[in-house]
C-alpha cells in the first residue's frame, strides 16, 4: 500500500464534514477517463513522493479539532489488505472516514463497514451492464463483484453514494437509463461531468453539454429518483 498524496482539506468530498483527503495508489480497472494517471499506472508511479504511513498520521494528529473526517481514495484503496491498518490508525484518532471506492473488492468493502472502519462509502458506478467493461478498460470484467458490491450496499449497512462520470463516447442516454434501472432504488446517484485534462489515461474524450447533463436527472427520476449533477 502507497500514500500518494494528500489534500489537506476539502469541504466538497465528505458530506457534512471538513476533511482532507488521502490518496493510495494502485488500481484495478484502466477507465480511460481516469485523471489520475500517476496513481493507476505503475509506470506513473514513478514520479509520486509518497507519504510514510506515521507522515499521514502525524498531520492526523495536529490537525484534530480542525478536520472532522478523512476521505480515502485511490486508485482503489480496497485493493490491498494493508488499507485496513490505516483505517484503524484513523479511527483511533477520532476521525470519521469516508471510503470511496469501485466495488470490485466486495469482501474488503463488507470488512471496512462491519469492523467500523468506514462511515460513508461513495462507490462509482461506472455504466450500464452491457458497457461496464469498455467503461473501466478492461476487456471481459466480471460483472459479479460489482453487482455484489451494489447489493451489499443496497442493503443499508452503511450510507453511501453512487456517482458516475459521463463521457460523450462512452455514455448515451439510453446507457444511463438502462444504469439507473439497474442501481434503482439508491438514495444519492451523482452524475459527473468528465473534465479532461493532461493526466487523463486516454485522449479524445469529451464531456456531455451541460444543458444535456442537466436534463438527465428528470429522466432517470422513475428509477433513481435522488440524481443530482455535479461539475457543471
Amino acid at each position: 500500500m502507497t500514500i500518494a498524496g494528500l489534500q489537506k482539506t476539502t469541504l466538497l468530498d465528505f458530506p457534512g464534514k471538513v476533511a482532507c483527503t488521502v490518496f493510495l495508489a494502485g488500481c484495478n480497472l484502466r477507465c480511460p477517463f481516469c485523471h489520475n494517471r500517476e496513481l493507476v499506472l505503475p509506470e506513473g508511479q514513478g514520479a509520486l513522493t509518497p507519504l510514510t504511513e506515521e507522515e499521514l498520521l502525524a498531520f492526523l494528529r495536529r490537525r484534530r479539532g480542525l478536520l472532522d473526517g478523512v476521505c480515502v481514495t485511490g486508485g482503489e484503496p480496497l485493493r490491498s489488505d494493508g488499507v485496513f491498518g490505516l483505517l484503524r490508525e484513523i479511527k483511533a484518532l477520532g476521525y470519521a472516514v469516508k471510503l470511496d471506492t469501485n466495488g470490485g473488492f466486495p469482501a474488503r468493502l463488507r470488512r471496512a463497514v462491519e469492523e467500523g472502519l468506514a462511515d460513508y462509502v461513495a462507490m462509482d458506478v461506472k455504466n450500464c451492464p452491457a458497457r461496464y467493461a469498455e467503461t473501466a478498460g478492461v476487456p471481459a470484467l466480471s460483472l459479479a463483484p460489482f453487482c455484489e458490491s451494489i447489493g451489499y450496499l443496497m442493503g443499508g449497512a452503511v450510507p453511501f453514494e453512487f456517482r458516475t462520470t459521463v463521457v460523450r463516447e462512452l455514455h448515451t442516454e439510453a446507457d444511463l437509463l438502462a444504469l439507473a434501472r439497474w442501481i434503482a432504488g439508491p438514495e444519492r446517484w451523482f452524475l459527473q461531468s468528465f473534465v479532461d485534462g493532461p493526466g487523463v489515461l486516454r485522449g479524445g474524450l469529451h464531456p456531455w453539454a451541460a444543458d444535456a447533463l442537466r436534463a438527465m436527472p428528470a429522466r432517470l427520476a422513475a428509477f433513481v429518483p435522488q440524481t443530482e449533477v455535479r461539475g457543471v
